[in-house]
């Protein structure tokens, strides 16, 4: 029989495991830096996978089911052996460590920089640098250890696995939608595939070709001018969220959301990753996830 046909993922044990612990899912949270309905998920997951109840959820406290204490006392040596093996091969690499990691600047502000505490504090002796271009870096060449980019795929002689995706609603400044949205202009940013507003219209039978564009150097000044009312951007859910909530921008047409391939990507060279890459690798699909 082979072994990973019985092995539940590993974040979800983890996961399973602080909750018991602790008997509480916020405790859970904080030790492992990420959200508490990210823990819930993990444990959701385990439950499924196993076909087991392993806590009884009350108001203000949790406690495990038989089968959860069961379940805990078993895995919880295995767990805690596996830790110890890996501190014990890991002891001489705890020196500081610096990933590389390409990307976008708009992706890094609106998205990943105001995370990037947790991964800090999970992994202090890994120093993030963060290099934000619009040109592609040369990943498999050795300019950046991964990159993280947007589009839909297929870029060559690199890995590329999506870990989140893309929600797309064209929005502008609410005074802008006042005084007519009828003669754009149509904000955009320099795109290697420029696909957002050309997906967008044909899912929605939209002709925009009688729409002016302007085009902004990178996504961060179009949600900006945007805001200011200066035109119509395509609004890409995961980072404009906050000025949505805010009310600085709104729907600019009245076409539901439009979600494809689109998505965020990560890219690692045509070899195996470094130990700092797979750890964030790692950390990057678990709160993408959440």
């Amino acid at each position: 029989m082979e072994l990973h046909q019985d092995l539940p993922p590993l974040m979800a044990l983890r996961a399973f495991e602080a909750v018991a612990r602790h008997l509480s899912f916020i405790k859970a949270a904080d030790e492992l830096s990420v959200t508490q309905s990210a823990i819930s998920h993990q444990v959701q997951k385990l439950e499924q996978f196993l076909n087991q109840r392993l806590f009884i959820r009350r108001t203000r406290a949790i406690d495990l089911t038989p089968a959860g204490e069961t379940y805990y006392r078993r895995i919880q040596p295995a767990l805690e052996s596996i830790a110890s093996a890996t501190r014990e091969l890991r002891s001489d690499e705890q020196q500081e460590t610096t990933l590389r990691i390409g990307l976008l600047a708009s992706f890094a502000t609106l998205w990943l920089a105001p995370r990037l505490a947790g991964f800090n504090a999970r992994h202090p002796h890994i120093h993030v640098e963060l290099l934000p271009s619009v040109q592609l870096a040369d990943v498999n060449g050795g300019e950046v250890d991964l990159a993280i980019r947007y589009g839909k795929g297929g870029w060559p002689k690199v890995v590329a696995r999506r870990f989140m995706g893309e929600t797309l609603t064209p929005v502008c400044s609410p005074a802008f939608k006042a005084q007519g949205v009828e003669n754009g202009p149509l904000l955009m940013a320099k795109s290697y595939q420029p696909f957002e507003w050309i997906d967008w219209s044909t899912h929605n039978a939209v002709d925009i070709t009688h729409y002016p564009s302007v085009m902004l150097h990178d996504y961060n000044i179009v949600v900006e001018a945007a805001v200011g009312g200066q035109g119509i951007a395509m609004g890409r859910q995961h980072l404009i969220e906050r000025r949505l909530k805010e009310g600085a921008l709104v729907t600019a047409f009245d076409t539901p959301p439009f979600t494809n391939e689109i998505g965020y990507w990560l890219v690692t060279p045509n070899r195996p990753p470094s130990h700092a890459a797979e750890s964030f690798a790692q950390w990057l699909e678990e709160i993408a996830d959440a």
